[in-house]
């Protein structure tokens, strides 16, 4: 599917997913909006059923050059005039009058627009359901695999790595759940004719609006929205925001993965051209590239919105390309994620190091909770903060210090100061939330 000279190509897009936003996907549903309107129109005793059967016989990509509509889209700001010509010079005479009848440019470009997001969307969700379920898997497995939490970089509390991957679960599936209602309840047809009353259809416009709709299984809209965009925007923010979902998994990965942290493999893990010891992350930088391209199209789409009058002057056009590198960005890094997931290596005993490495201090608020009810909470943090320095200034434990403190030991027993100081004890209510996610992902599976 690669263009010759695409160099880039392969990294940001999968050979499906550039099939369903190539030039050809365009057409072909630029042609299924031609053929179904006349089927429309058929149906509401508008055109010839012959004649509606003749345009539909030719409405295949396959018989149109595609590099040439290309070509001529410059001359009018559209692909659709010379679609149109083209059509026309196919069919046969007695039909030939039917085509596009009642249409405009715009009516054409959209509606394609909400079926190639449709034909997109069905493969990427289920693409984004697995890598749910993926992150369901490791959860499960990892439910009990304490790990040190991180904020502003730096160690903070203990967690485990299941609670980590319920939290992407979560995103993704929230993420899943905000592009089905766009896929089912915003992707709609288009039909307005050149100023969106439809005139030229007499009083059988909404008739033939509502037919359209339910041959190419698209929402019909209360009214033309040539010019209100909010369809656009809702499915540009909700691929947004699953690119963000799916970056933050890639980001977390690739952290995880650093010699110095080693806690988990990307499964994908490649060369360099110079290093020869080096195993690079490359199933999580793929996503990673590709998500840092999302925000900037969603973007350009939500400009693009303020539209003038009936028909835009330029922020129409402005959509197409960012809409379908959006589309393709977007099932890439979905199909991608769920290969990393799947590929992922978890090392619970490097976690458990680097859970170890401050010899315990982060388990300094833990240990200053059994000590408020008899010092207060002023002396309780002044001295477990002086015992920690004591820590730090002798390379021991935070236990050990604790252990051999007389004023700690005049309130804990040797027993309780352990109890303080162990992290798989601390996890608070990591085991709930990854239930609840668990939950929550089976309903959600299961609806």
């Amino acid at each position: 599917m690669q263009d010759e000279d695409d160099l880039f190509g392969a990294v940001f897009g999968t050979d499906e997913a550039r099939r369903r936003t190539s030039g050809t996907a365009w057409v072909q549903a630029m042609l299924d909006f031609e053929a179904a309107l006349a089927a429309a129109q058929a149906d509401a005793g508008l055109v010839p059923e012959e004649a509606a059967r003749a345009i539909a016989a030719r409405c295949r990509a396959e018989l149109f050059d595609v590099p040439s509509l290309a070509t001529r889209a410059a001359d009018s700001a559209t692909p659709v005039i010379a679609l149109v010509r083209d059509l026309g010079e196919l069919v046969d005479p007695a039909a030939r009058a039917h085509v596009h009848r009642g249409a405009t440019s715009q009516d054409v470009v959209d509606t394609a627009a909400m079926l190639l997001a449709r034909r997109l969307l069905d493969p990427l969700l289920a693409d984004l359901r697995a890598a749910a379920d993926e992150c369901a898997r490791l959860a499960r497995e990892h439910r009990g695999t304490t790990m040190i939490g991180r904020s502003l970089l730096q160690q903070a509390l203990p967690t485990t790595f299941g609670l980590r991957c319920a939290t992407w679960l979560t995103a993704l599936d929230e993420a899943a759940a905000a592009l089905v209602r766009v896929r089912d309840e915003r992707l709609a047809v288009q039909l307005g004719g050149p100023a969106g009353t439809l005139s030229s259809l007499g009083g059988s416009g909404v008739e033939v609006a509502a037919r359209l709709a339910e041959r190419l299984g698209l929402a019909e809209p209360v009214v033309p929205w040539h010019t209100d965009r909010t369809r656009i925007a809702e499915l540009a923010g909700a691929l947004g925001a699953l690119g963000g979902a799916l970056g933050k998994i890639a980001q977390d990965v690739a952290l995880h993965a650093q010699t110095e942290v080693g806690e988990l493999t990307d499964g994908k893990a490649g060369g360099s051209s110079a290093m020869p010891h080096k195993r690079n992350p490359v199933g999580a930088v793929l996503v990673t590239a590709t998500t840092r391209r999302i925000p900037q199209l969603a973007a350009t789409l939500l400009a693009a919105m303020p539209q003038e009058y009936e028909r835009a002057a330029g922020g129409w056009q402005a959509e197409w390309e960012p809409l379908t590198e959006l589309l393709r960005l977007a099932a890439t890094a979905t199909a991608r994620t769920g290969e990393l997931l799947a590929g992922l290596r978890v090392h619970p005993d490097r976690m458990a190091a680097n859970l170890d490495l401050t010899r315990g201090l982060v388990m300094a608020e833990a240990a200053t909770g059994p000590l408020l009810a008899a010092l207060g909470r002023t002396e309780a943090q002044d001295l477990v903060s002086e015992v920690c320095r004591r820590a730090v200034a002798r390379g021991t434990s935070l236990r050990a210090e604790l252990l051999e403190d007389q004023r700690v030991r005049a309130v804990l027993s040797a027993d309780e100061v352990r109890a303080a100081t162990e992290p798989a004890d601390h996890l608070g209510s990591a085991a709930a939330f990854i239930d609840r996610a668990l939950t929550a992902h089976t309903e959600r599976e299961n609806r």
